[in-house]
């Protein structure tokens, strides 16, 4: 019927396949044909079943999101579903791959759903800030019930075939050829006959409501929720699915998809959604990747045993190498206790568990590490140190091996340039704990070359890693820009605010947690070795290391944490030194509020951001927007901090950035002349 959409016969069954690669999205040039098909079969006698099927790697796996916020073409999902419910035919899909979305929303308008054993079925709208628009929040419901229904609306997880056979959404599981399988549950079905009961007439699932066990579940699920509207909005809708008729409960969903589509947080989620897609693009031609089969990580401490779990998770067999063999077995002791935990949690199998240790091969010899593709060193962050590291793999890797270091500030430049083959040099930078974070910054240095770029940039997606290139710079992107952000810390103290206060500031703002409980939670003796190293002081927090006060490591920071506890405790002690430092500088102290706190915080982090964009250390803004929302805790409904300007108005960033220059003259706060440009042009010169 089109390039994108196929009709094919089976006897009396005809197969509708979905052909739009390269997740089939109900984009219009689908959604037009497929209509017209569906009357056409609908009305064709000869035709005793329909199945909707998709071609290539997957079910349809969504709507098309570059729809969103455009005029409606006609036929929308709505309309397509709504068609399918009074065929009198039965109507069946088969799904293979993904159902995610507006295609579990399409599936949902089917009588029946039938999945191969590796199919997943979920809607994740939640994550663009939006809620299923399709009928997703009234029809599933009355499958799985509203419980279960929400928990999977409100998480926008997927779940496996299997589950979804025994809640009730999909009618059976097939192994095989999920083609001739269909085709036979389809001749069955029409062989029994009718009437065939669309999902929208169905009660089972809400019969066993209760609605008090569901509003505690809601109410649980809201405070997770960090000021999200749309987890709030998917509540709501499948709560309406209990208490509301059908059509009423439909239009309500309606009209809370328009209301968040149209949402700066929805906007920002959708920002971030296609700036991750970006970020891991290399500009310029398409490379040949370098092959990468084997890893090697030198250090199996805290971060290096991390990278080391992240490669294994990927399915890569890693060498792990230390200085001694009681470093690597102790190394490799808590790579295994870690595995441990994730068992005991149930998100990992003893098998699975098993699956990779067994990937893991300890050494202390350099030698060892001659057969593997790419080696990250994870030692001290020194420069002497790491060349040393680089000098003995100059001599042991192969040809061709890529040499990355995990560095967070140290020049890359300078430890490439140390080696004969400075092509092969390029920096890894993973974020604690390694084998959970998701971001990853991949530093190419001046000699780096485009081969091992874009393998490492392939490796990272292959490991469930959020990539983005960037530039050598102290710091990079990310830590840069978080010295920039702290640099008023230690001045809002001495000047009347409290660690709480600023905190508090942040929290409100959107942030998991406030810069002071985070460097409680990190160790304040890392901030404070690399002070010492570049010659650099801070009053307070040097003072709070002196005394043994490190963090939640030593039971005391900032805060207090009492008995091993991770609750913070405001501490009258860090109150009282605050004020007698501020006292031996002639500070008074004064109120100092939250709008302050973030102009002083957050302004300057957006300007350090447009200073990395003029300097091309970030080739987009959005590049800095996915470092922070993935690395930093940037709140994900603000979209990053570069789009949350363009939010804030970069007007009223620079007005408030040269007031405090004035009044303080540090530099932190002189306006960087991209960020004036973007305040009169409204984008930013080298981002999206």
């Amino acid at each position: 019927m089109s390039d994108f959409l196929k009709v094919s016969r089976d006897g009396d069954v005809a197969i509708v396949i979905i052909d739009n690669p390269p997740v089939n999205a109900l984009s219009f040039h689908v959604r037009e044909p497929l209509m017209q098909a569906l009357v056409e079969l609908r009305d064709d006698p000869s035709v005793a079943a329909i199945v909707i099927a998709c071609a290539d790697r997957t079910f349809v796996a969504g709507a098309d999101i570059t729809e969103f916020g455009k005029p409606v073409q006609q036929p929308e999902l709505r309309a397509i579903v709504a068609t399918l419910e009074i065929i009198a035919k039965p109507t069946i899909a088969a799904i293979h791959g993904t159902a995610l979305g507006g295609g579990l929303e399409l599936a949902l308008g089917c009588h029946f759903r039938v999945t191969d054993a590796g199919a997943k079925l979920g809607l994740p709208e939640v994550k663009l800030g939006l809620l299923p628009g399709g009928g997703g929040t009234v029809r599933l419901p009355r499958l799985v019930g509203a419980v279960k229904a929400l928990k999977m609306i409100v998480s926008g997880a997927p779940i496996g075939a299997e589950e979804a056979h025994a809640t009730g959404l999909v009618d059976a599981v097939f192994e095989g050829d999920l083609t001739t399988h269909v085709v036979n549950f389809a001749r069955e079905i029409a062989r029994k006959g009718g009437p065939f009961t669309p999902v929208r007439d169905r009660d089972e699932g809400l019969k066993a409501t209760d609605l008090a066990a569901f509003d505690t579940e809601a109410a649980d699920l809201a405070k997770k929720a960090r000021g999200l509207e749309a987890p709030i909005a998917c509540a709501q809708a499948v709560r309406n699915a209990v208490t509301l008729h059908f059509d009423e409960a439909l239009a309500a969903e309606r009209a809370l998809f328009v209301k968040l589509v149209a949402s700066d947080q929805s906007r920002a989620q959708r920002h971030l959604f296609f700036a991750e897609r970006e970020a891991a693009k290399i500009p310029g031609k398409d490379f040949i990747k370098r092959r990468i089969a084997r890893v090697g990580v030198i250090g199996a401490g805290t971060m290096g045993g991390g990278i080391a779990m992240a490669f294994a998770n990927g399915g890569y067999p890693v060498t792990l190498l230390e200085t001694s063999q009681e470093a690597l077995l102790r190394g490799l002791a808590t790579i295994d206790k870690n595995y441990a935990v994730s068992v005991t949690r149930g998100s990992l199998t003893e098998d699975a568990k098993r699956q990779r240790l067994a990937r893991f091969t300890g050494s202390t010899d350099y030698a060892d590490l001659a057969d593997c593709d790419l080696i990250v060193e994870a030692v001290f962050e020194d420069m002497t140190v790491k060349k040393e590291v680089f000098g003995r793999l100059e001599a042991a890797a192969k040809p061709g091996a890529i040499l990355a270091t995990n560095t967070s500030y140290l020049d890359i430049n300078e430890i490439s340039a140390s080696t004969s083959r400075p092509q092969d040099v390029l920096g890894l930078h993973f974020f604690s704990p390694a084998n959970v974070m998701k971001l990853l910054e991949i530093v190419r240095a001046e000699k780096t070359a485009p081969d091992a770029l874009a393998a490492v940039v392939d490796l990272a997606r292959r490991i469930g890693k959020v990539a983005v290139v960037v530039g050598v710079c102290h710091g990079f992107v990310g830590n840069r820009m978080l010295a920039a952000r702290g640099a008023e810390s230690e001045a809002l103290l001495l000047e009347g605010a409290t660690p709480r206060q600023v905190d508090q500031a942040f929290t409100d703002f959107g942030w998991p947690m406030g810069p002071f409980q985070m460097g409680d939670l990190a160790g304040l003796d890392i901030g404070w070795r690399n002070r010492k190293a570049r010659g650099q002081t801070a009053v307070i927090a040097d003072t709070l290391c002196e005394q043994g006060r490190f963090g939640q490591k030593t039971g005391r920071g900032y805060y207090l944490y009492e008995a091993g506890a991770r609750t913070a405790v405001p501490d009258p002690e860090v109150e009282a030194l605050i004020r007698d430092k501020a006292a031996e500088k002639g500070i008074a102290p004064r109120a100092v509020g939250a709008e302050e706190i973030i102009e002083r915080t957050l302004y300057p982090l957006v300007n350090e951001g447009a200073r990395i964009l003029e300097e091309g250390i970030a080739a987009r803004a959005s590049d800095i927007d996915v470092v922070w929302v993935n690395g930093y805790g940037f709140p994900v409904g603000k979209g990053g901090p570069m789009f949350w300007a363009g939010l804030e108005g970069a007007a009223k960033i620079i007005e408030r950035l040269e007031y405090w220059h004035q009044r303080t003259g540090r530099q932190v706060f002189k306006p960087a002349p991209l960020l004036k440009r973007m305040a009169e042009t409204g984008s930013w010169e080298a981002g999206e």
